[in-house]
């Protein structure tokens, strides 16, 4: 694979943070359209995903670096080279999270409704950015000898090279573009708001859950000796969104999520 796509005297444009940037780009532009249809401000949307870049990039890179702090012990100025990998995404979205709290209390934006029109942008931007973990290297997954069994040839891979290897990153990248396919078909058949957002962390825990299971770079040590880091966040988080589905679906199509009338009950 190619960590560095371009490289013009001391300057450098390494591939992974290219598709991570790209991954953002295409996530608001998806992000702006589904906010044009339901007859939101989409300059509103695309302000809430510039906090949205910094903090789950900051989210991402203080999760990876808990996870797996002895990396850094040596060398603390690693932290911040983030263009080498080391973004874990559960940080990332417990870090958009802890943003979107905060603006949309400030202002005043439905919660929901809001989540609904950002998640398949999230799918579709998370997508590309496996891609660049794959050209980079990291989040690689495990020995094999399958037939599409990807071998890292490069020395500045962060992948084990030479060896043939699970292509977990493709694994992930193809998973979350069939999510976002799925939330795009059935955006406009939504019976509640909150529906595609919570549909996205319950089958996104699903596909994470299993793929850790072919992952072979360090993320911690496991949990019970069993279940990794992510695996276990994943669990909670496939709970949380079947039990709020349900909770939701039960208060019935007239009323919806707290918080949420009826004259707001666009989909």
């Amino acid at each position: 694979m190619y960590p560095v796509l371009l490289r013009l005297g001391d300057v450098s444009l390494y591939t992974y943070g290219l598709f991570v940037a790209m991954g953002f780009l295409a996530g608001i532009w998806v992000a702006k359209q589904e906010a044009r249809r339901l007859g939101e401000n989409p300059e509103r949307i695309t302000d809430l995903c510039f906090f949205l870049l910094i903090f789950s990039i900051l989210g991402a890179r203080l999760f990876y670096v808990l996870t797996a702090p002895k990396t850094f012990l040596g060398n603390p100025l690693e932290i911040f080279r983030i263009w080498n990998g080391g973004l874990v995404f559960y940080g990332g979205f417990l870090g958009a999270l802890a943003t979107i709290a905060v603006y949309f209390r400030r202002h005043r934006m439905p919660l929901w409704r809001t989540l609904d029109i950002l998640a398949p942008g999230v799918a579709v931007g998370h997508a590309l950015g496996r891609v660049g973990c794959f050209f980079a290297g990291c989040c690689y997954g495990l020995a094999c000898e399958l037939p599409w069994a990807v071998t890292f040839t490069h020395p500045e891979s962060l992948a084990p090279t030479h060896l043939p290897l699970h292509p977990t990153q493709l694994y992930s990248a193809g998973a979350n573009l069939l999510i976002f396919l799925f939330l795009w078909s059935i955006r406009r058949k939504k019976r509640f708001h909150g529906q595609i957002f919570w549909l996205y962390v319950g089958i996104y825990g699903i596909a994470r859950f299993i793929i850790e299971f072919f992952r072979g770079d360090f993320r911690g040590d496991p949990l019970f000796g069993v279940l990794s880091i992510s695996q276990a966040i994943g669990v909670v988080f496939v709970l949380l969104a079947a039990g709020m589905l349900a909770y939701f679906r039960n208060r019935g199509p007239d009323q919806g999520p707290p918080g949420v009338g009826p004259s707001a009950r666009k989909s």
